[in-house]
């Protein structure tokens, strides 16, 4: 009988164990895990903040405690920056504004670490990952040596890349490499931001901006269990929106490529959902997109939650939404 020991760090505070937890301070170290478990069914994470475990992990949980950065090279315009993939992203994010340094400003407060913003190409606010992305550093397990990929490599698109895909289980990022801006062109253009920073942004007060309004919308995860984002955001056809739009006034949505983004959480609120519980899991009451752990849920609980609320945004929209977090 396997014999499941070390708690699994996951931010929907749910009771889940690995058979063997281990941490890594060097892509040397790294080497050297993977060989000596090279016969162990593998996964790495980063913070566990994007992640719904559905039982015990038979197998190696891996996680960098790689949490460096560093300057690379400048030019009169710009500076890159490499930074470690077990560093927060947040912090981070912090120092970069400290420093005068923009666009990463909207992606503050995202939990999760530096290696996950390139997996799973974070966003908010109108700005992605791959916008300030130039090259991702990765240890590949089939080849054995360091694999580097440029942004096209990463193949980004929407909360996805090539590591959630054609690299899954089979490359470990490392290093993230961001390009950041000394002159500020602030993008305030997406939710109530402009309204919220008020005249003479700077990349601080457009972070302090998105972090009131997230805590305003948001649960911390330190006091109730979630994992940001539930579902992604769908993108439908002009004709679906139309139809949509005829039925309903101020149907918020967004012009896309292929397409119109109608903002998942409105979807899900017309269904009334918003506030409601499903056994120990919970639609957020602030912001229906967010799935809680409200009272001690289980795994399924938040699975058949998600289930249920994507059957009725299907029958009553013909939409169907996607989770954001990854079932593991």
């Amino acid at each position: 009988m396997t014999h499941f020991q070390y708690a699994i760090p996951n931010t929907f505070r749910m009771d889940v164990k690995a058979k063997i937890f281990a941490e890594y301070s060097s892509v040397e170290q790294l080497q050297e895990l993977l060989e000596r478990y090279k016969d162990e069914q593998i996964l790495h994470i980063g913070a566990g903040s994007n992640l719904l475990f559905t039982k015990d992990f038979d197998g190696v949980i891996l996680h960098s405690a790689m949490r460096r950065a560093r300057a690379l090279d400048e030019d009169s315009d710009s500076v890159l920056i490499e930074a470690e993939s077990g560093l927060v992203l947040d912090e981070l994010i912090a120092q970069l504004c400290d420093m005068g340094l923009s666009g990463m400003e909207n992606l503050s407060y995202i939990p999760g670490e530096v290696g996950a913003s390139a997996v799973q190409n974070v966003g908010a606010y109108g700005v992605e990952a791959k916008d300030v992305i130039v090259r991702v550093n990765t240890w590949s397990i089939p080849d054995q040596n360091v694999v580097i990929l440029d942004n096209t490599q990463c193949q980004f698109g929407y909360r996805d890349s090539i590591f959630k895909n054609e690299l899954r289980g089979k490359a470990i990022v490392t290093h993230v490499v961001y390009r950041l801006n000394k002159h500020f062109e602030p993008k305030l253009d997406y939710g109530n931001l402009r309204a919220e920073v008020g005249n003479n942004p700077t990349p601080m007060s457009v972070r302090e901006a998105v972090i009131r309004i997230r805590q305003q919308k948001l649960p911390e995860v330190s006091e109730l269990g979630s994992a940001g984002s539930f579902f992604k955001n769908p993108i439908v056809p002009r004709e679906t929106y139309e139809a949509i739009a005829a039925q309903y006034e101020r149907v918020p949505h967004f012009e896309q490529d292929g397409g119109v983004k109608i903002p998942a959480a409105w979807l899900i609120e017309q269904c009334g959902w918003k506030g409601k519980t499903l056994g120990g899991a919970q639609c957020y009451p602030k912001q229906p997109l967010v799935l809680v752990n409200a009272n001690n849920a289980t795994p399924q609980d938040i699975v058949n939650l998600a289930a249920a609320i994507c059957q009725d945004v299907k029958d009553k929209f013909n939409i169907t939404i996607n989770p954001e977090v990854n079932y593991i």
